[in-house]
């Protein structure tokens, strides 16, 4: 028993579930699997590398993680794991499992739950109900005897919400360890989520809250877990299709029935959030197949590095180097002052040494803008996204236009697999006026309606604001000099 509770398995889920339960036994619902699979032991070692992080300090982070993902992966499995390595090995600490309706929760939740305790090799441990699990009375008389513990809130509870009242929600606090999970989280009301930000005010080392989903709105607090709020939560997006021993031709056949960019196929296979409409600018199945594309590495190409300043918030400046074809390199800072954000981008141009460097130069970034020319940086230039476009029947302003130069360039570009990045590109819809003149939806709007600022796309599209001729590699050539009657000449002429 106390094995359970040793830190080579008290830290590390994905020990404690290779530990805990039967893989590989014969005569076991479990003799022909070996383990978790990939994507749920990555879950799983992100917990414990939290945990490490959380060591030897003294002011504690929240483990927030939000997991998206089309269906039939194992998420209810992989859910069972995290409530029961929480209860087993932090003695006296609290779960909360809730999920989008109470059908969900008692006939598909809890009742993985359920099976999975019944494989565990300390099942003994606990009594189980339609929505508790509970310490065997033998175990906590124990613990409260020999650990001299209180076991009162001990346990795991499927709890039920109610919109029109969720204070109901609240109430939960335990300094001995606190794990709550939304299971099909897309489903939970705001309200509840806002409410449950109270169950973590305690400075403790054991906070863990966990959101699994299909992303089945593109509305709504797990929505903006990948939006607006994505620098507060871990996130992960898993493709089925990527999934060890799934059924491939079920999410083939959903492709070919409803269409690689239907919002069936983003739900259900792909673990993407639907469109918000056919006014989507720029497709996800665009900007996955740019990820997807080997890099060109094109050494002639110009280096050109892109700037889109942060105005303050939650909004980043972002630095983007692109070669061609290529985007190299993303970098991102948050909550820096003016002359800071300078020195930011001087250090990027000492290091890739570009053609041109462009920003986006209204607001906060005129003054950086100023600020570098009088350093005398003259590949600096910038540009207004309110800016007149060079072709003004199909493009309303300057922005629209680079980025319909940027949407042709990801026909045949390589992007890193970078989440914010992607989701930044699919983030903007059209809005054509009565001419059929295309405007992109701004900043605030794409706020409102939950998505975070696209920070990184806006940079990545001023890289495209002015032409840049291709570099030129000319091998030197050696002037011998030589000196005749006091005349200095060359082989290639004085």
């Amino acid at each position: 028993m106390t094995r359970l509770w040793s830190p080579a398995i008290k830290d590390d889920p994905e020990a404690f579930v290779l530990f805990a339960f039967p893989w590989s036994t014969a005569g076991t619902p479990l003799e022909h699997h070996h383990g978790p699979r990939k994507w749920q032991r990555d879950v799983l070692r992100e917990i414990k590398q939290h945990i490490q992080k959380n060591k030897n300090v003294t002011e504690f982070d929240v483990l927030r993680m939000a997991v998206s993902s089309g269906r039939g992966i194992g998420k209810s499995a992989l859910v069972s794991w995290i409530v029961l390595w929480m209860i087993t090995t932090r003695i006296g600490s609290s779960v909360i499992v809730s999920a989008n309706s109470e059908a969900q929760l008692r006939s598909i939740t809890w009742a993985e739950i359920t099976k999975w305790l019944a494989m565990m090799i300390n099942s003994h441990w606990w009594e189980i109900s339609a929505t508790r699990i509970t310490p065997a009375k033998w175990i906590t008389e124990l613990v409260e005897r020999d650990l001299r513990k209180g076991t009162r809130y001990w346990g795991a509870e499927g709890r039920l919400w109610s919109e029109e009242n969720p204070d109901s929600y609240a109430g939960l606090h335990n300094s001995d360890g606190v794990l709550l999970i939304f299971d099909e989280a897309s489903g939970i009301p705001d309200a509840i989520w806002d409410v449950a930000q109270g169950f973590f005010t305690e400075n403790t080392p054991h906070r863990f809250w966990a959101a699994f989903s299909n992303p089945r709105r593109n509305t709504g607090y797990f929505f903006e877990c990948f939006h607006a709020k994505r620098d507060f939560w871990t996130t992960r997006q898993v493709d089925a299709r990527t999934v060890e021993d799934t059924d491939k031709q079920v999410y083939r056949q959903i492709i070919e029935e409803y269409g690689e960019d239907s919002s069936q196929a983003k739900v259900e296979v792909y673990g993407e959030f639907p469109s918000s409409g056919d006014d989507q600018f720029i497709t996800s199945s665009a900007v996955a197949d740019a990820a997807a594309r080997p890099r060109y590495k094109d050494e002639t190409a110009p280096i050109v590095i892109g700037v889109d300043p942060a105005r303050g918030g939650a909004d980043s400046t972002v630095i983007v180097v692109r070669q061609g074809r290529d985007l190299t390199a993303i970098h991102r800072y948050h909550g820096e002052d003016t002359m800071t954000i300078v020195g930011r981008v001087i250090d990027a141009i000492e290091q890739y040494k570009p053609t041109l460097v462009v920003l986006d130069e209204g607001g906060l970034g005129y003054g950086i803008l100023d600020r570098l020319h009088e350093q005398r940086y003259k590949v600096v230039r910038g540009v207004n996204f309110g800016w007149k476009a060079k072709n003004p029947v199909m493009y309303g302003n300057k922005r629209a236009e680079l980025w319909g130069t940027m949407k042709e360039w990801l026909k045949t570009a390589s992007i890193p697999n970078d989440r914010a990045l992607k989701s930044d590109l699919v983030g903007p819809t059209i809005k054509p006026n009565s001419s059929g003149t295309i405007f992109l939806e701004g900043k605030k709007e794409m706020k409102a309606r939950g998505l975070a600022s696209p920070d990184a796309a806006d940079a990545l599209a001023v890289t495209f604001a002015f032409p840049v001729a291709h570099r030129q590699y000319v091998e030197k050539r050696t002037n011998r000099a030589y000196n005749a009657n006091g005349v200095t000449t060359s082989w290639m002429g004085a």
